[in-house]
């Protein structure tokens, strides 16, 4: 699995969750300060969901202090659905019913444990097939 990991700066969190990927035997891109690039959370979170969206990952993870502008910034690309998420149950619902593509995270709540916590839920859960007439109108409705 090729996984895209992206923040606007370099933290034990980022560095923890990038050390987890690993171990789950992802192959994972460093975008912005974990990879030694001086990036805004804004471009970091347009990057990781361009190279999300080219398919050249399989998914992203994606980090800024509150995780809400990364969010955005990421959903700003055409066939991405960014998720910012606070807990296991939340990262499990957006794979299952909106076949989210990438997980953000808050630099600020996000401890180690329920990084990994919702790193287990999101890659357990698969989207509901059931939700795709939903997700093509998203599509629709945002123009992308």
């Amino acid at each position: 699995m090729k996984i895209v990991l992206g923040s606007d700066e370099r933290t034990l969190l980022t560095d923890e969750v990038g050390a987890m990927l690993r171990e789950r035997g992802a192959e994972v891109t460093l975008v912005g300060p974990p990879g030694g690039e001086h990036e805004q959370w804004a471009d970091v979170g347009r990057r990781v969901g361009e190279l999300v969206a080219s398919g050249q990952y399989d998914t992203g993870v994606l980090f800024c202090w509150t995780g809400t502008g990364a969010s955005i910034a990421a959903n700003k690309v055409k066939g991405v659905r960014a998720a910012l998420c606070t807990d296991a149950a939340t990262a499990a619902g957006a794979r299952r019913w909106n076949d989210a593509n990438v997980l953000v995270m808050s630099l600020r709540l996000a401890s180690t444990e329920v990084a990994r916590e919702m790193l287990d839920a999101w890659f357990a859960t698969e989207a509901d097939e059931s939700e795709a007439a939903n997700i093509a109108k998203l599509e629709e409705a945002t123009g992308r």
